[in-house]
Parts: structure tokens; sequence; C-alpha cells
């Protein structure tokens, strides 16, 4: 994905926000021909590497995928020419200009573009004539498939009309070309058009326009979808009875673990704050993650997804050490604040989480505009194991709540096949996982959106009601606060082996 947007603010294409941070996107954990990444490539220690003899072996960079392509599935067309990559957002009644991202990187069969806030994109070609491409968004696991088209279409070349009708009318057509869960949510789209469209016309407000789409986007109850002018008004809601997650929530939440679970003790502070650790007796262990983005403030000369990733893994090897994965005898992972961010991240936590391959989600987008019933084919995602670097295999308990939001939840359905004991105490996650497909209307505001899903081996999905736990305890309410109690948290130690 883009960084897929956690659910705590307003924000961009394909992007995530967790916890407050804003940033680009990722690597793919996919699987098939033409690899996003290498995410096992690191060097066990003490390893000789031949540079030279690295750098005799790499392939000369190929031609540039020039021309204009067209994704299956994601309402998008990308135009490439002279190293310059341009994405046009479309429906069947419009074409808008999107994003633009600059050539920054080639290889064989692969050419990559860095949009201005950092984000990177690669397309991937066997040659520059190839009628078949691939685009891969850092921090999204897989990758979206495309098709060379002969030219951008007329409604792109032109100035797109930003009336309030023709506005409604964008609006309308991107979530009924591309929402997959009106169904699931109980929700008749054509008949919120009846209702709606005869109310908006030339002399519509934007106050009144606003109040038109919340009322439409409302029922719906989806922390993936989100209205905003830009400036000051803005839609965003979360599962009735459930808490979005923010920067006040987690300082709250991470005080509370510290005086009451840890007697007083601190947490090991990594990553930005965005990941802690402390050992707990009997040889158990605590790990708090509030968010799969964020982790760091710096730069990378391969783009700020590395940097994240660099500072996950350098967080992680902190923490998970030879020492202490011998003598863990069982690992807490606490997901019940966390804002969401880049899967991939997710992914690769989870790596050191295993000793063996295991399916993580299949990975599909709705691409029919009036069957909403039909999708990409399915991208399985597994986990696999981190090479040259300790791991953890033994016992785990994840717990979770209704602010364990979007990567926060994929990251909890990668666990679902983990070989070994892997047992989910809490409340029901928050049921969001797609990346967030944003859109530009013609008058300027962005709409965000979910048009994917993430299937269980058999299937299921969890959107809507979210992953629920094994073990049901509650999860941060007002009478835990209250009675000084953390019933999730006692009830991990006493499962796992070590508790009393």
């Amino acid at each position: 994905m883009l960084f897929r947007r956690p659910a705590v603010v307003a924000g961009g294409v394909l992007l995530a926000l967790s916890g407050g941070a804003l940033l680009p996107a990722a690597m793919a954990a996919g699987s098939g021909e033409l690899p996003a990444e290498r995410p096992e490539s690191r060097t066990p220690p003490g390893a000789k590497v031949d540079a030279d003899a690295d750098a005799d072996s790499r392939p000369e960079p190929g031609p540039e995928p020039e021309g204009v392509w067209r994704t299956d599935g994601y309402g998008s067309l990308l135009a490439i020419k002279d190293g310059v990559l341009r994405k046009y957002q479309t429906t069947s009644v419009s074409c808008l200009k999107g994003e633009t991202a600059k050539r920054s990187g080639q290889d064989a069969g692969s050419t990559t573009y860095t949009a201005p806030d950092g984000r990177g994109m690669t397309v991937r070609a066997r040659t520059a004539t190839s009628h078949r491409a691939r685009l891969h968004v850092d921090g999204s696991p897989g990758h979206q498939n495309m098709q060379r088209v002969r030219a951008l279409p007329a409604d792109c070349t032109r100035e797109a009309p930003a009336d309030p009708v023709a506005t409604f009318d964008v609006f309308w057509q991107t979530f009924q070309e591309n929402y997959p869960f009106f169904a699931a949510k109980g929700v008749d789209w054509q008949a919120a058009r009846d209702r709606y469209r005869p109310a908006v016309d030339a002399g519509t407000t934007d106050d009144e326009l606003f109040a038109v789409f919340r009322k439409m986007l409302e029922p719906l109850n989806d922390a993936h979808v989100s209205l905003t002018d830009g400036a000051d008004r803005f839609f965003g809601e979360t599962r009735p009875g459930t808490t979005m997650p923010s920067e006040a929530l987690d300082t709250k939440v991470k005080k509370y673990v510290k005086e009451r679970d840890l007697d007083g003790a601190e947490l090991e502070e990594h990553a930005n704050g965005r990941i802690s650790y402390a050992d707990l007796p009997g040889g158990q262990g605590y790990l708090r993650v509030s968010g799969f983005i964020g982790y760091s403030d710096g730069e990378h000369p391969d783009g700020r997804y590395a940097a994240e990733q660099a500072a996950l893994d350098k967080a992680l090897d902190d923490i998970l050490t030879a020492d202490r994965t011998a003598r863990l005898r069982g690992l807490i992972v606490d997901l019940r604040v966390n804002g969401g961010g880049a899967d991939a991240l997710g992914l690769r936590l989870a790596s050191r989480l295993t000793d063996r391959t295991h399916f993580a989600y299949g990975k599909r987008a709705r691409n029919h505009p009036e069957d909403p019933e039909r999708f990409t084919p399915e991208q399985p995602q597994y986990v696999k194991p981190a090479r040259g670097v300790p791991r953890y295999a033994g016992p785990v308990a994840v717990l979770t709540g209704g602010s364990t939001v979007s990567a926060g939840e994929s990251f909890t359905q990668a666990l679902l096949d983990r070989p070994g004991r892997t047992v989910r105490i809490g409340e029901p996650t928050q049921g969001v996982f797609s990346d967030v497909l944003d859109r530009a209307l013609p008058n300027g505001w962005e709409v965000g959106l979910p048009n994917e899903e993430f299937r269980t081996r058999d299937g299921r999905t969890f959107d809507g009601p979210g992953i629920p736990p094994d073990l049901a305890e509650p999860v941060f309410t007002e009478e835990e606060f209250e009675q000084r109690r953390d019933s999730a948290f006692d009830r991990a130690v006493s499962t796992l082996p070590g508790g009393s």
C-alpha cells in the first residue's frame, strides 16, 4: 500500500497514518515472480561480503516503462514519460489528476518513483514494450497488476466541472465502483443517491454539501472512510462502542500500564516510543506496539520507508536478543492502542515470532464498477522466519480491543495460523483492514475509502465486526480504570507459562 491510513486523522492516498504520524509506504511480502523486495537479505554477523563481486553481478538498468497503464482495480491510470509518473483517479464519470512522482531508481525490469512525501512506487515490466506490468507501493504487501492502454481517455485531458452536482456524482460513483462492504453493512447505496441527489443543485453551499455527504457515509460506521475539505471540515468515525487511537489515549494507557501492570517499573522505549518492552516475572515478556509506522525521523538512502524498516529492525534486535529469546517462556504482545501503519512492517515483526513459514492472509481488491462481488485474483501473503537474527517461537498472548486498528489488525490476522501456541485476549479489533484508497473530488475535497479484502485461508474476512478474542476480557473501560484493573493483561499473565 502506500501507507495505510490509520484511524486517527484524515490523510492521503493509500497512506497510512498511525498514532498521529503520517508517513509514506512500504514493503511487499508478496509471492510469485518479480518479487517486490528481498526482506531476508540481511547479512548475518561475521559474514563477509565481496562488494566488488556484488557490484559486478548487479544487472544493468533497463528501459523505463513509458506509456499509459490501467490498474486492475484501484480506479487508476498511470502515465509515465521522461522520468515522471503521473496518477489519474478514474470512475466511469470522471478522470481527475492525482499525484506525481519522479524517477529515483532503476534496475533491470523495474523503475522506482518517489512522491514528494517520500513514498516510493516501483513499476516492474519485463521489457519497455511489455503490455503488462506490476505496481508495488512501499509498505503494502503484494502488488497491483496493470495493463498498457493506447492513450489517456479524453476526460483526463480536460478540466473537470467542479460544481456541487458534478462533485456529488463523482463522490457517489467512487463508492459505487470501489467500496466492497455495502451488503455487509446493510447499506443501499443506490437508495442513498435517490434520496440525496435531488437536494443538490448549483446553489448548494459547501456546508450543505458536506452535510449531505456526511449523512450518506454515517451508516457505514467504517473507520477507513473519511471526508475532508482540507481545512475545517472533517468527517470520520469508528465502529459504535469503540474509541479511535490518539496520542492522548496512548499516553494515558502507557502510564497506566507502567503504574499498574509493571508496578512502576520503566518500559524500554524503542522506535520513537512506538515500541516498548519489559521483562516480567516467571520468564515472561511484555511487548507493547502502538503503531506500525512512525519509528524513524531520519533519512535513508533507499527512502523513508527503508528508514522505518531499519528502525523497526534495530528495535527488534535490541529486544529479541539471543539470550532473551532463549529464556522467554511466554510473550505478551499488547496491541490494545494501535493506530495502524504499514502492513509490511507488521509482517516483519511477525517474522521474528516464528520458526516456520505460515499463511498470513490473502489480499484482493474490488475490480468491477457494477458488481461488488468481483475482485482481483487473491494474492496470498506469508510470514517467513527472519534470517540471521534471533527469533522467538514460543507461546504468545495477543491483547486486542476496539482501538486496535488497520495494520494492527492485519498483524493480528497474520498470527492466526502461527505455529505454536497463540491466544488472543481482550475485545474484538476495530474491523478495518484494507489500504485506504484516497480520492480527490472535483471541488478539491478528499475522500478515503477501503477497496480491499484481507481473507483467511478459508475465505473469511473480519471487516466490520473485527477479529474476535479467544478469551474475552474488558479493555480500558471506565470501570477498569476506576477499580485499578487490567483484566486482559492479568488473564494473559495467568494463561502463559510462568504466570501465577
